[in-house]
């Protein structure tokens, strides 16, 4: 059996023909982005000039293909039977909903079928019936999860809230666990890094870890333990800048703080709060090119412990509305900097307090980024990009945690499940991740230790953890570079990861990336199966290349790894972009690696 897409004049559906039917009535045909088919036996698609060969499921009987782009008007599915019984599903997909039809060979078509696609005598004719499903693009989701998480610990919050909401049950690494199969469980460190986990019901010991981990820090300014700071008349805040952050997009933005603070209650207790003012109140302002004639020529190249502190007010503007400014550090005719004696300017403590509905003295300490206001959105002249700050990597954390709510959403969800599904979003490896909170730390294996032993507690075995860790697998998430079209010289010619086609599976000789033939293979199977595509992405060999937490996961435990990232461009930008339909891609390839991934993993290397 063969079964064809064509967007060929001949055999065709206009589709602007069925545009007020309910099928299609949302269906915008210029933001049609993907045709997927399934048929049993064999299959293969044409489309725009087009072909690809798609993978049997483990039966036989199950295909999936995608034509990731195909003419926005013209469609045809028809089929050339090898044998009397034949199904197949036919789908279309923008970047909000998938319409999905059933067709038959028994002629039990649906009474409701919208239209028929005439063909050649070889061929049935193919019916499209009603919308009998549709699967929402995470897209908008993933926006609101951009906004709501201006820092690692804004992120943590709301991935706890969803968890919560979700029916997950919140944990204590102070206290002792109780964990059971079928159980979905949570626990968070530092309120900046979340680690959440789902156990098969089918769970017997020794079985593994599935673990999709991500990190939940950006590169930004953050604000010093003394940050007041008095120059020509303004105030000033002294930052200090965290990760490798493009910093020169960083001026001339909308910016403000959010962060963690620590209050002192009226009965002695201090307690952790979070804040984000959601209003700029502060700006980094450049040179005007009257003043630096040179720039466009020499480049602009601040100082980032002299130019890069932003303007968080006026002097005399704010002695004259009685927020006098004599602490702090000041600056004298000679450009000394004295010793301070506020830490932070009163007028940003007044502003930190109003936003928390709290007095300045319950202030003990906090610890602040500087945020760029602006909010996430959809862009593009198809809206096919998404803009935001913070995609590296918020972007990876939200698709991970999306997928294991989506695979997990309660006990049952998981009774054919053997292995444990989890999500692992560290803090800090914008800086390394050698922190208490960061992949450096035995936070993940002494989570992984304490579920294992918990759950062969009775049963104790040689090697338990041993054993587990050795089965598990791990795909370290983080951002890629897509191919840029200013500077494609920068790429190697046959490693170009484009966006809109799928995730990429990084490679370094030198082990900066995790990835080894094995781990790609997996991956790369339960992405054909899912029907989604992949990119392969090595750095030139006369540049450097970056590094992520797989490398120091998979050398920390000994797990298998696979380092993979969604493709965007600006990165480490004030404000990145990446593709609407990845976020979808990646998504829906995490969910199939919870899905399919302990059904895939037979392959054995060390017999």
């Amino acid at each position: 059996m063969v079964c064809q897409l064509w967007n060929c004049t001949g055999y065709h559906m206009d589709l602007s023909t069925y545009s007020a039917l309910p099928c299609f009535r949302n269906l915008s045909s210029a933001a049609l982005m993907a045709y997927t088919v399934e048929i049993g036996h064999g299959a293969r698609f044409s489309s725009a000039g087009r072909h690809k060969e798609c993978l049997s499921s483990k039966n036989g009987r199950r295909l999936i293909i995608n034509a990731w782009r195909a003419s926005p008007h013209r469609i045809l599915l028809s089929r050339r039977a090898c044998g009397n019984n034949w199904s197949s599903r036919f789908a279309i997909q923008d970047a909000k909903s998938q319409w999905q039809s059933k067709i038959t060979s028994d002629g039990n078509y649906s009474s409701r079928s919208l239209g028929v696609c005439s063909a050649a005598s070889s061929t049935q004719d193919v019916f499209l019936d009603k919308e009998v499903s549709r699967d929402v693009s995470i897209v908008t989701d993933m926006l609101n999860f951009l906004n709501e998480s201006w820092t690692p610990f804004h992120a943590t919050a709301e991935a706890k809230r969803q968890l919560l909401k979700a029916g997950f049950q919140q944990l204590n690494e102070e206290q002792e666990w109780t964990v059971q199969p079928g159980g979905r469980y949570f626990f968070t460190r530092n309120m900046s890094s979340i680690f959440a986990f789902a156990i098969g019901q089918k769970y017997e010991a020794g079985n593994g870890f599935n673990i999709v981990a991500a990190h939940t820090d950006s590169p930004c300014p953050k604000l010093k333990p003394v940050s007041a700071a008095s120059k020509a008349g303004f105030l000033n805040v002294g930052v200090q800048t965290y990760g490798g952050g493009l910093w020169h997009t960083w001026f001339d933005r909308d910016l403000s703080v959010a962060g963690r603070v620590l209050l002192r209650k009226k009965n002695g207790t201090i307690v952790q709060g979070l804040i984000k003012v959601d209003r700029p109140i502060m700006r980094i302002p450049t040179l005007a090119i009257h003043l630096d004639r040179t720039v466009n020529t020499d480049g602009f190249k601040p100082n980032l412990e002299t130019h890069l502190a932003p303007v968080l007010a006026t002097q005399i503007k704010a002695e004259l509305l009685g927020k006098s400014e004599t602490g702090g550090q000041s600056e004298g005719g000679n450009g000394a900097i004295n010793s301070s004696k506020k830490p932070h300017h009163s007028l940003l403590l007044e502003v930190l307090a109003e936003q928390l509905n709290c007095s300045v003295e319950e202030i003990v300490d906090f610890e602040l980024n500087v945020c760029d206001t602006q909010p996430s959105c959809v862009g593009g002249a198809r809206k096919e990009f998404i803009f935001s700050g913070r995609l590296d990597n918020l972007a990876s954390s939200y698709c991970a945690l999306r997928a294991l709510l989506d695979t997990c959403p309660d006990s049952a969800s998981l009774a054919d499940e053997s292995c444990i599904r989890a999500i692992a979003l560290f803090d800090n490896e914008e800086v390394g991740s050698d922190s208490a909170q960061g992949a450096g730390s035995p936070v993940m294996f002494q989570a992984m230790s304490r579920i294992t032993k918990w759950l062969t507690r009775d049963t104790p075995t040689e090697g338990i953890e041993e054993r587990t860790i050795r089965k598990s697998f791990l795909v370290s998430a983080d951002m890629a570079h897509a191919l840029h079209p200013n500077y494609a010289d920068r790429h190697e010619e046959n490693h170009q990861p484009k966006l809109h086609e799928g995730l990429v599976i990084k490679y370094n000789a030198n082990q900066r990336y995790a990835t080894n033939t094995v781990t790609a293979f997996l991956f790369k199977e339960v992405a054909k199966v899912a029907g989604v595509p992949t990119q392969n992405f090595v750095v030139r060999n006369d540049m450097g290349c970056g590094s992520t937490i797989g490398p120091i996961l998979a050398s920390g435990i000994g797990i298998r790894t696979v380092d993979v990232g969604m493709p965007q461009l600006s990165m480490h930008s004030v404000r990145e972009m990446c593709g609407t339909e990845d976020v979808d891609l990646s998504y829906r390839h995490f969910k199939a690696f919870y899905e399919l991934f302990t059904t895939i993993d037979k392959l054995t290397v060390d017999s």
